[in-house]
C-alpha cells in the first residue's frame, strides 16, 4: 500500500490528558464552564457592536472580527478536550484529525494577520487622525478582514499538506487534538525536513506579523511622546492596551509551541501551552476588551436602558 493510501485508511487515538477519576471531573465540568463563558463573552461582544451605534468605528469592527474568529478557533479543538477528559482516549478518523489539524492552523494564522490590522488601525487612528475614517473606511474594513481570512487558510495549506502525506506507523497522538508536532511524531519516516518547513513556514508568519506589529507600535509609541499633556499621551496608549495584552498572550504561547526548542514536544508540554493561546487567550479576550474599555461599559449601559425602555 502507497504511503498517502496508508495514512487516510487508519485512524489515530487522541491520547489527552491522563487525569484520575474525581479530577477529571472536575476538570470536565471547569472546561466546560469556561467554554460556555467563551462563547457568551465573544457572541456577547458581537452582538454588542452590531447593537450600539457608538461602537460603529473600525476598531470595534476589528475586535468583533477577532471575537468571531474566537468562535470558531476554540470550538475547533475544546469538543475533542471535553470528550477526552469525561471519557478518555478518543478515536478519531484520520480525515477528521486532518481536517481539524487544517481549520485550526488556519484560523490561527488568520489571527495573526488580524492582530497585524489591528494594530494598523490603531497606526492610523494615532498618528494620522485627520485621515483615519478616510483611509480606514467600511469597505477596506471589509476588504482587509476577509484578506486575513484568506491568508490564513492559504499559508495553512503547506504544512497541512506535508503532514496529510506522510506514512504512520503508530496510532496514539499525544494531545488532546490534531497538531503539527504530535502527528509527525506517529511516522514512519524522518520527518526532520518536514519539521524544518514548519518552523519556517510558521516562524516567518509569526515572526513577519510580529515585526510588523511591534513597527507600528514603535510609530505610535514615537508620535504619543510628542503630544502636548500626560492626560492625552494616557488617552492615546489607553486604546493600544488590551490589543498589547492580547498580542502578548498569543504570540508568547504560540511562539514557545511552533518555534521553540525541541524539548518542549518531546516532553508533552506543548499540549499544557496549548491550553493558553488554544483555550485561555480565547477566554480572556472577551474581559480585557470588555471590562477595561470605558466606551464597551457606556456601550453595554445605552443597550441596557434602551432595552428596558421597550419592554415598558
Amino acid at each position: 500500500m502507497d504511503h498517502v493510501n496508508h495514512t487516510w485508511t487508519q485512524m489515530f487515538i487522541l491520547a489527552g490528558f491522563n487525569i484520575s477519576g474525581n479530577i477529571r471531573s472536575l476538570a470536565f465540568l471547569g472546561t466546560l464552564c469556561i467554554y460556555l463563558l467563551i462563547l457568551g463573552g465573544n457572541l456577547f461582544i458581537i452582538v454588542l457592536v452590531k447593537a450600539d451605534s457608538g461602537l460603529s468605528t473600525p476598531m470595534y469592527f476589528f475586535i468583533s472580527v477577532l471575537s468571531f474568529l474566537e468562535l470558531w478557533y476554540v470550538s475547533t479543538t475544546v469538543p475533542t478536550l471535553l470528550y477526552n477528559l469525561l471519557h478518555g482516549s478518543l478515536p478519531i478518523s484520520s480525515t477528521m484529525c486532518f481536517t481539524q489539524l487544517y481549520i485550526f492552523h488556519s484560523l490561527g494564522l488568520t489571527e495573526c494577520y488580524l492582530f497585524c490590522i489591528m494594530a494598523l488601525d490603531r497606526y492610523l487612528a494615532i498618528c494620522h487622525p485627520l485621515h483615519y475614517h478616510a483611509l480606514m473606511s467600511r469597505q477596506v474594513q471589509k476588504c482587509l478582514a476577509g484578506a486575513t481570512w484568506m491568508a490564513g487558510f492559504s499559508a495553512a495549506l503547506v504544512p497541512v499538506s506535508l503532514t496529510a502525506t506522510l506514512p504512520y506507523c503508530l496510532r496514539e497522538v499525544a494531545h488532546y487534538f490534531c497538531d503539527l508536532a504530535p502527528l509527525m511524531q506517529l511516522a514512519c519516516v524522518d520527518t526532520g525536513w518536514h519539521a524544518e518547513v514548519y518552523t519556517v513556514v510558521n516562524g516567518l508568519i509569526n515572526l513577519s506579523t510580529l515585526v510588523i506589529i511591534l513597527g507600528f507600535y514603535g510609530g505610535i509609541l514615537k508620535a504619543v511622546l510628542k503630544l502636548p499633556s500626560a492626560g492625552s499621551r494616557a488617552k492615546a496608549f489607553s486604546t493600544c492596551s488590551s490589543h498589547i495584552t492580547v498580542v502578548t498572550l498569543f504570540y508568547g504561547s504560540a511562539g514557545i509551541v511552533y518555534v521553540g526548542p525541541t524539548a518542549v514536544h518531546s516532553e508533552g508540554r506543548d499540549k499544557f501551552i496549548a491550553l493558553v493561546y488554544g483555550f485561555l487567550t480565547p477566554f480572556l479576550n472577551p474581559i480585557i476588551y470588555t471590562l477595561r474599555n470605558k466606551e464597551v461599559r457606556e456601550a453595554v449601559r445605552r443597550v441596557t436602558r434602551r432595552i428596558k425602555g421597550q419592554l415598558k
